[in-house]
């Protein structure tokens, strides 16, 4: 796995030994930043359940200017901290070792507002919806914030309206899928 594009170009990343991670494929990461590189210089970019930490550094990378990277498991975390090093992007990063709620909860009083927030949780555990129930009341999005989910195909969005939100875009690969959600417009 390897930084695509950016500053950090073509650098190796590592990963953490054994199954409690699922690094998105460098075709897939691609593919995610093609669509959204547009709107990277200068944005702020949260991304949950980081693993390794590649999709935030990504960001970095292409000119995100803070990235906060909230991971539970501590092997994943000092990984994170590591390929931070490696890439020299430590400082535009924040790398909180809690779980995905409780750093959302940090986050709420220190005034960030995310252009981008990016989650891969676990597949199959409705976690995508737990969090976006969160944020449906957080100050860490505004009516411009995207939030891509990458869940697996069997994954159903279809409570989005009911919580206030719009599905935006869909891309779907031959496991799995990036789902963009937005706030719905307000008349």
């Amino acid at each position: 796995m390897r930084v695509i594009a950016g500053k950090a170009r073509r650098l190796v990343l590592n990963t953490i030994e054994g199954q409690d991670t699922r690094p998105t494929t460098d075709r897939i990461k691609e593919t995610l930043f093609n669509m959204i590189q547009p709107d990277m210089a200068d944005c702020k970019f949260l991304d949950l359940f980081s693993g390794s930490g590649a999709i935030a550094i990504e960001a970095l990378s292409r000119g995100a200017a803070l990235a906060v990277l909230i991971e539970q498991n501590p092997k994943a975390a000092a990984c994170i901290r590591e390929n931070l090093k490696t890439t020299r992007l430590e400082e535009g990063a924040i790398v909180m070792n809690c779980d995905v709620i409780t750093g959302l909860e940090r986050l709420e009083d220190k005034g960030h507002v995310f252009d981008y927030i990016f989650m891969d949780p676990p597949y199959n555990m409705e976690w995508e919806k737990r969090i976006l129930e969160y944020l449906s009341a957080s100050n860490l999005l505004s009516q411009d914030t995207v939030i891509i989910t990458e869940a697996s195909l069997e994954t159903s969005f279809d409570y989005l309206a009911s919580m206030g939100y719009e599905l935006i875009k869909e891309k779907k690969y031959k496991t799995n899928q990036h789902v963009f959600i937005k706030k719905e417009e307000s008349l």
